[in-house]
């Protein structure tokens, strides 16, 4: 595939609001995860929450959108002067020719629980003001961003569990290469609601600590919520257009292996499946990535299967998953992780891996206990949704030499 230029991104997640905040955090290795009090939860777990989200006012333009996971995406769409950014593009392309694709998994249903708990007592009828269409609908939040920029280009949301902020750059590619649109604002976005903490408990998924992710002891995962984004546009043909920090997206790779409604395969073969796809698109070989970021979720099937895929292309390549300073994101996730790989790359450095202590031996992976500079040129982020929804993304500098080695198939 031809690369793809991420000329701006940005991150809100409980480690903070934008960019500065979110790689102060990381390379400090400092968590943002706390003890659940959301809503009326009497769960005994931690969570990585955005602190203000409910008092982000709502354009007045956008009132009928108003939910909390809409209001986290206008959060985040205006940090690290991304929305400007965009505009400024728009003019450039044209409002039809830039793309809206965003990934959730749960989208505005906080909004469905509170109207449903002020439902008439006599008929059972909802609110007359709630708004499905604006709010719980999955595609919601890809309408409100679409609506926020005034654009009249393709909009999708994409809810395939915690594989949709990644699967998001894939349709926004075949969207570009295909010559529909010029660019697209791509992203995820899920706030936390009574649905995902109870439903993840009652599959006794949830950890009572915070996550920790490839250790020994790992026991669960902790929700978090974010909003992230990133603009994508074809690279610039002139000689000299991007300077060496520039990142690009380089591959894709997604499967779909099928195997079980909430595990992964147990030998990973769906994930294996996305990696090698991703490689091989973006023609890169295993031993030039230099860094992996893990789906990593902290529960036992997870890690143990994700590792026999990465074993299985990878010799001894740093590894980390951020889960265990974010929570996971769910439908974020993909793209949250996304705008890590990116600062990695930018900034030079290893992300570690918060929480954990003591990485599981029988994993056999290089878990990176400690943040580190590192000569960074192509990483690897991996997204695994329930249902084998399986995304891999490699993105690379713009100052990475040009390589000719490609991937043989298994």
């Amino acid at each position: 595939m031809k690369p793809l230029l991420l000329s701006h991104f940005t991150a809100t997640s409980c480690l903070g609001r934008g960019l500065d905040a979110t790689l102060d955090a990381l390379r400090r290795q400092r968590g943002g995860l706390a003890p659940c009090d959301f809503e009326r939860a009497e769960l005994d777990t931690w969570i990585g929450s955005v602190e203000g989200v409910d008092a982000e006012p709502m354009r007045a333009d956008l009132a009928d959108y108003a939910c909390r996971n809409n209001r986290l995406a206008q959060l985040g769409l205006t940090q690290d002067g991304f929305a400007a950014h965009v505009e400024a593009a728009i003019a450039r392309y044209g409002a039809e020719r830039v793309g809206v694709f965003v990934g959730t998994s749960t989208s505005g249903i906080l909004e469905t629980e509170q109207a449903y708990r002020q439902r008439d007592p006599h008929t059972g009828a909802l609110p007359a003001g709630f708004r499905y269409a604006q709010t719980h609908n999955p595609y919601s939040v890809a309408a409100f961003v679409r609506a926020y920029f005034a654009l009249r280009g393709p909009a999708t949301a994409i809810s395939s569990a915690c594989s949709s902020g990644a699967k998001v750059f894939g349709s926004a590619r075949r969207m570009i290469e295909a010559g529909l649109i010029d660019a697209a604002v791509v992203g995820g976005v899920d706030s936390l609601c009574l649905t995902t903490l109870y439903g993840f408990n009652s599959l006794e998924l949830l950890s009572r600590e915070p996550c920790r992710p490839f250790d020994v002891a790992r026991n669960g995962i902790s929700i978090g919520e974010a909003a992230a984004f990133a603009f994508v546009e074809r690279v610039p043909e002139q000689r000299g257009a991007l300077d060496g920090d520039a990142v690009l997206l380089l591959g894709v790779g997604e499967s779909s292996d099928a195997h079980h409604m909430s595990s992964p395969h147990p030998e990973g073969l769906g994930a294996r499946t996305a990696i090698e796809q991703a490689l091989a698109t973006a023609g890169v070989a295993p031993d030039e990535i230099g860094y992996i970021n893990l789906h990593g979720t902290a529960t036992p099937s997870n890690d143990t299967a994700e590792s026999l895929a990465v074993r299985a292309l990878f010799d001894g390549t740093p590894c980390s998953s951020t889960k265990g300073a974010t929570g996971h994101t769910l439908g974020a996730a993909g793209a949250l992780e996304a705008v890590v790989a990116a600062l990695a790359l930018r900034h030079r450095f290893v992300p570690a891996g918060v929480n954990t202590t003591q990485p599981d031996p029988a994993l056999g992976i290089d878990y990176v206990l400690q943040s580190r500079d590192a000569d960074l040129h192509a990483v690897l982020s991996n997204s695994f949704g329930f249902g084998g929804t399986n995304c891999s993304l490699i993105f690379g500098r713009a100052d990475r030499a040009t390589r000719t080695a490609s991937v043989k198939p298994s």
